[in-house]
Parts: structure tokens; sequence; C-alpha cells
């Protein structure tokens, strides 16, 4: 029998001690009860005296000198006031505390203060003076709303997680927020109670039903359910995340929260509706036209595809100096930063440029045929001498990407982009070429449960295998079950001394065929990005596209994305960029919040073993490190490397390329 509403006399020691266990008021779990005594009078029995019951009344609240208003600008990566309180209540065994734990692992990724205020927590620190009696329960729900509005006030999303069975103690949560203009969301965690009892690990709810334990929700407590609750969740046949994303579209619908995307929700692409490409096509031919070159239209491709959400097209002006002076893009209401370290930018001449201004639209072309309309055009001043220190810490002229900067127009037109069609390029590899969405429904198919990116420029050694193979080693050992190697070699434009792409590809492929690599567990792909040889700057750039891609782990090893410095003698290691510097900066990058980064152990060759292993100082005289000058030479001249740098294979392949550049040209 149900023991409906507890306002009855308070229960005296002596009856709370002839049972061992009782409820708590948090997420249903069970505390030993304590022998409640009044620390002001020995002979206190328990029961609250009057004298006991003052309050103090020579008390003014205090107003603070920083707003609500002034907390949202400065705390945490997501800008704006986000405080509020979720409260979850339910049975025991419901799944409050997981869901709310989960919420909060969620927030806090997303640089959103949060803070899970759960029952046994509380319990065992602020409330460890309180029993289960009907005062002490009122009590305890009292407090814990007093505590969860203070962390509202500063700003904080508080996630509590207690039974509260009763809706007189929840209604006074709530109007203990609405009091202080705060929000306030009653979930309730609607789970049935036979689903419940099949998740007593403790054996609690067998214990009620044996009579051991008296006054348990459920069984001989009543619970009274939310008639309207904010929200209701039911917990059976779902997982812990599937319950929670419930809870992150109710924050984001109430504009607590930005809307981020979600790992099973396709990116937005920028190609135009089949059902509106013939209106489009009919349009273009009426629109002024702007010749664009091939390492735009790799950029056009970047930005049709997905690679560099949430950018709609080309960088109009106030999205260019976001990303040169912090290196991220603030979304529509300012709120949120996206990680964008490099300009994806449009140049136009100036004679173009007083062509084309003041018109609603123009059609980009390459090739002699349009690809796609860009909307609304902007156009502003290339200040290059700027664009490049900030972009590359050089304004140097030798180096590659800055000589086609100097050599663009001196003029930059951003706008929102409508592509015709999907770009290929007819080289053979466009199977390869997987858009994000393709990637991302590929690892659905494979049932990954984390996926690993490891981008090259260069061909594979297997000291690289030895690498990826053991980074799934790592998360198989974490708890993954199917960990998923995205290799991921870059496509766009190289520097004429790069191994060409076609080259690359057939040497990766050799070195999947010949076993080096899982086969069963990796996707060849190819990223179409153009490389700048930016260094830490491009870094980002090549992890927030992966992270776009669906990969949640990404490694990174010695400058991944730099070059020799153009003046050769500046720096004693004749290098552009400090080889640790792209590793480090990843792991400092703001916007970077779905990907971790894993560190790349140093592999080389060792001598004792002929096979390639991680680097061991205490042993250096057994280790070669094979430079990528001496395997160019190595392989012009015809010769193997030793037993174990690379698979025969795909040593091949890359030899004969090399070979090729030796012989004179008809």
């Amino acid at each position: 029998m149900f023991v409906k509403r507890r306002k009855v006399a308070n229960f005296n020691n002596n009856s709370f001690l002839s049972n061992s266990n009782y409820e708590n008021d948090g997420v249903g779990r069970w505390a030993g009860m304590m022998k409640m005594q009044c620390s002001k009078h020995k002979d206190c029995t328990g029961n609250v005296s009057a004298e006991c019951l003052q309050v103090a009344t020579n008390v003014t609240e205090q107003k603070h000198n920083v707003s609500r208003e002034v907390r949202g600008q400065n705390l945490g990566l997501c800008r704006g006031f986000r405080g509020c309180t979720v409260w979850l209540t339910g049975l025991s065994g419901a799944g409050k505390t997981s869901i709310a734990f989960e919420l909060e692992a969620y927030l806090v990724s997303k640089g959103i203060p949060a803070y899970g205020l759960d029952g046994d927590n509380i319990r065992t620190g602020l409330n460890k003076n309180l029993g289960f009696s009907q005062i002490d329960r009122e009590e305890n729900i009292r407090r814990v709303a007093e505590v969860a509005k203070l962390f509202a006030d500063s700003g904080v999303v508080s996630i509590c997680s207690f039974v509260s069975p009763f809706a007189e103690d929840r209604e006074m949560a709530r109007k203990i927020h609405k009091d202080a203009d705060l929000k306030f969301f009653e979930i309730y965690i609607d789970t049935p109670l036979e689903v419940c009892e099949t998740r007593d690990t403790k054996g609690l709810y067998k214990k009620a039903r044996q009579g051991v334990i008296q006054g348990f929700t459920g069984v001989t407590q009543a619970y009274e359910a939310p008639d309207t609750p904010d929200l209701r969740v039911s917990t059976e046949g779902m997982t812990v995340r599937e319950s929670t994303l419930k809870l992150i579209k109710l924050l984001e619908d109430e504009t607590i929260i930005p809307k981020f995307m979600k790992e099973d929700e396709p990116l937005a692409e920028l190609f135009v509706p089949e059902d509106l490409r013939a209106a489009l096509e009919v349009e273009a031919k009426t629109l002024p036209g702007l010749t664009i070159t091939s390492v735009e239209l790799q950029w056009l491709q970047i930005l049709a595809e997905g690679w560099a959400y949430p950018l709609r097209g080309f960088m109009r002006e106030q999205e260019y100096l976001q990303t040169l002076h912090f290196n991220c893009l603030l979304n529509e209401d300012e709120t949120l930063r996206v990680n964008q370290s490099v300009p994806i930018v449009l140049s136009v001449s100036e004679p173009d440029k007083k062509r084309l201004e003041g018109v609603s639209a123009l059609m980009l072309h390459y090739d002699g045929r349009p690809v796609a309309v860009l909307r609304k055009p902007e156009f502003y001043f290339q200040r290059k001498e700027e664009r490049c220190a900030r972009q590359f810490g050089t304004t140097n002229r030798d180096h590659p990407y800055i000589k086609m900067i100097y050599e663009s127009g001196d003029y930059l037109v951003g706008g929102e982009i409508e592509a015709l069609e999907r770009i290929k390029w007819n080289d053979g590899l466009d199977d390869y070429r997987l858009t994000p969405n393709e990637l991302r429904q590929k690892f659905r198919e494979m049932k990954a449960d984390a996926v690993f990116a490891f981008q090259l420029r260069n061909p594979i050694h297997n000291g690289h295998a030895l690498l990826m193979s053991d980074c799934r080693r790592q998360l198989l050992d974490r708890g993954f079950r199917n960990p998923v190697l995205l290799l991921h070699p870059l496509g766009g434009w190289t520097k004429d001394d790069d191994v060409p792409l076609p080259v690359r590809m057939a040497q990766h492929q050799a070195v999947l065929d010949s076993g080096v690599l899982d086969r069963d567990h990796t996707v060849l792909a190819i990223f179409p990005s153009p490389m700048m040889y930016a260094g830490p700057t491009e870094v980002q750039w090549h992890a927030k596209a992966r992270m776009n891609a669906g990969a949640n782990h990404y490694i990174v090893g010695r400058d991944p994305a730099g070059m020799p410095h153009p003046d050769k003698g500046l720096y004693a290691d004749g290098n552009l960029y400090d080889g640790t510097h792209g590793s480090r900066v990843l792991k400092m990058a703001p916007g970077l919040d779905s990907i971790e980064i894993l560190p790349f152990r140093v592999a080389a060759y060792d001598k004792s073993s002929s096979r390639m292993a991680f680097f061991e100082p205490a042993r250096s005289q057994d280790f070669d490190f094979i430079s990528g000058t001496r395997m160019r030479t190595l392989a012009r001249n015809g010769e193997n490397p030793p037993n174990g740098f690379m698979e025969p294979k795909a040593w091949q392949i890359l030899a004969e390329y090399y070979q090729s550049l030796q012989k004179p040209q008809q």
C-alpha cells in the first residue's frame, strides 16, 4: 500500500534506526541513516524545536557588480548567458543520473559551463545532516533548489538529478527559480517501474518488496508523476545518448544553447537542388561571369561539399577578418566560435571588380563552363602583405602559395554560392573523392564507434603504418569496439616537387593490398583541399575539415603542414615552422571540441630488428632516421631502402616515378 503524502508528524530517530537503509531523494539510491541531533541542544531528540527554527532577520540581499550579460560574454567558449536549471525527476533506476552526467559532458565539451548536482553527492556533503523525515526531505529539495539557483545565476547550466517524488517540492524548486527570473525545466524520466526493477543492481527494489526497506518510492511510497513536465523522456529501449539528445534539443529550442551539429545529421551542402537546376542553368545564361582558376575550383569544391561548414560561400570581409585575426568564425547570433583558421576567398582583378560591382549575382566559370552562382557579391580590397603575414608568418614571395597570392587579383569577392553540380576532375580518382556526408554514411555502415583520421601529402612508409596501427590498438584498449582509420591524403594543389596525387594513391593502394594496413578497418579517400604550407595555422584547418567528415580522433605528426624556409640559412633547422608546433597548437585551438588530438610517436628504422619501430632514446645508436631527401635519392638512383622500411610494391611505384623524372623529355 502506497503512502500518498507525508503530511504527518515526524518519525523519531528510534523508528529510523529500525531500518538500516533509506531512500536518497537524489537518484533513488539508499544511504545509511544517520541519527539526527541538534548541535545546539544536548537533549534534542531530533524533532525540530521552535528555537532551532529561528532564522536571521538582519539580512539584506547584496547585488553583484557583474551582470548576467557580462557573465555571458566572458564565461565559456560559447558566448551568451546560459544559466538555467534542468531538473530530472523519476523513479530509482530510471536513468536520471546517467542522462544528467551525459548532458553535463556534452555541454562542457561545447564550451558551455555546466554542473551536475547528484542526490548522493549532495547527501554526502551539503545535506549530510539531513535524514528522511518529511521536513528533512523538503529541506533537502529546498537546499538543492537554492544551490541550483546560484549556479544558474552564475551562468552555469545546473543539472539536478533527484527522485523528488512529490509535486509540491518540485513546484517549490520551480518557484525559487521563477522568483529569480531564471529558467527551470522539469524533465520527467518516465521509465516504467518494471524496467527500473530490472536495473536494480543493488537489490533495493527486492529489499523493499521483502519489507526490509520501508518508504521506498514506487513500492511503499507513492511517486507523484508530473502532469505537464517540460519534457518527458522514456529510457526504455533507448541508449543514454539517445535520451540525452532529447534534452539537448529542448535546450536548443528554448535558445539556452546554440544548435550544434549532431553526429547523425547531414552537413549542409551548397549544390543547387535537383528540381531547381534547370531554372538555375537558364538564369546562369543571363548573369555576368567571372573565370576562376583550378585552385579556386578546388576551394569551390571544399565549400560545396561541406568541408568548411558552416561557411555558405566565399568569405565576405567580416568572415575574412574573423579568420585572419582569430582563426575562428562567429555564428549568426555571434554566440559560438567555430574554428576556421585559413581564409577561403576568391580574388578578382580591378577591371573585373569595376565590371561586376553592383550586380545581384554572378556566374563562376571554369575552363569555359559555368560551375556556380555567387549571390549578393561583396567586393573588398585584398591587403596581400597583411594576409600573408598573418596566415603564413612570412611574406617571402619564394613561398609557393604566397607567390600565388601576390599574383592574384587586388580585390576579393565574397558571397553565398550555389554549385550547379558536383565537381569532377575526370582523372580516374573521382571515386576516391568522397564528400563529408558520404564518409559519415560509410562510417555508419561500417558500424564505426571511433574514426581516427591521418593526413598525408607524402608516400606511406612502414613507420606511418606502425603509427596508424598503434593508434587503433590504443582506441581498442580504451574500450572502443570498432575504430576505423580514415586514410585521407590531401588531393588539391601541391608544390611542384611533391609527389603527384596519382602516384601517391597507387602507392597507398599497394600498402593496403599488401596487408600492411588492415583494409577491413580503413577507408581510403581524397581530401580535395589545396595545400598551403601554412604550418600550425593550416593544421587547424586540416583537423576541422576531418571533424566535419565524422572523424573524432586526429593523428598529427611533426611539421604536418610545413616546408623548408625559402631562405634556407635563416633558421638552424632550415624549416619555416617548428616541427612540434602543429600538434601543440591543435591541443589548444578553439572550436575543435568534437575531435581528440592523438599525439604522434616518432618512428625510425630499427637496425637491430630490420623494421620500423618507435624510437627509444636509450638505444638511439640502433635507429636510422631516413629523411625524405635520402629516400628520394635512393629512388632516383634505382637503389632500395633497408628491408622493412617500405612495402616493396609501394616502393616500386615510388621508385618508378622518381626515375621517370630523370628521363629526358621527348
